[in-house]
């Protein structure tokens, strides 16, 4: 029988008291002070990105002719 080996990784720094809330709050003070046009901006180029794969898994997304788009409604 063939025995797996075991990964180690090293345990994730542990920090508890006021250190940990001044950590957690600087943290989050980061992420919340991304703007929101620039999350949809990410977002859209992401579904542009995924759109162009020819192997994804699940519904396809609808294609409007280009008859349709070029007409401007």
């Amino acid at each position: 029988m063939r025995q797996r080996s075991k990964i180690t990784m090293p345990a994730s720094e542990m920090v508890e008291g006021p250190e940990a809330w001044d950590r957690f709050t600087k943290t989050m003070k980061q992420v919340l002070n991304v703007p929101h046009s620039e999350i949809k901006k990410r977002v859209e180029e992401h579904r542009a990105e995924a759109a162009k794969n020819p192997n994804r898994r699940g519904p396809k997304r609808k294609v409007r002719p280009s008859a349709f788009r070029a007409s401007g409604v």
